[in-house]
C-alpha cells in the first residue's frame, strides 16, 4: 500500500507559476512510474505527465512546453513545475504511482 499526499496548489493569476509536490510513503520500494493527472469540472481525468525511476518522461502534447515533471528517488517525491499558467489549467491535480495508487488531489485555480 502506498500513501500519497499532494501539496502546492492554490490560486494564481494567468501567466504565473506554481510547483506541485507529492510525497509517497508506505510500500515505496521499487516504484518505477510516478505521474500527475488532472480533472477539471465536467471533464475526464487526464494525464499531465509521468516519469520513471531512470528519468524517462512523458507529457500531454499540449502541456509539454509549459510543464516539467521531476522526481527525487531518495525522498520518494515527485514534482510538477507549471509555468505560464492559463485559466484552462484550473483543475484538481492528482499524484499517481505505479499506475495504481492515487493521492486525494490538490486544487489549482488560475484566474484571468
Amino acid at each position: 500500500q502506498v500513501h500519497l499526499v499532494e501539496s502546492g496548489g492554490g490560486l494564481v493569476q494567468a501567466g504565473g507559476s506554481l510547483r506541485l509536490s507529492c510525497a509517497a510513503s508506505g510500500s515505496v520500494f521499487g516504484i518505477i512510474t510516478m505521474g500527475w493527472y488532472r480533472q477539471a469540472p465536467g471533464k475526464q481525468r487526464e494525464l499531465v505527465a509521468s516519469i520513471t525511476s531512470d528519468g524517462s518522461t512523458n507529457y500531454a502534447d499540449s502541456l509539454k512546453d509549459r510543464f516539467t515533471i521531476s522526481r527525487d528517488n531518495a525522498k520518494n517525491m515527485v514534482y510538477l513545475q507549471m509555468n505560464n499558467l492559463k485559466p484552462e489549467d484550473t483543475a484538481v491535480y492528482y499524484c499517481r504511482v505505479s499506475y495504481r495508487y492515487w493521492g486525494k488531489g490538490t486544487l489549482v485555480t488560475v484566474s484571468s
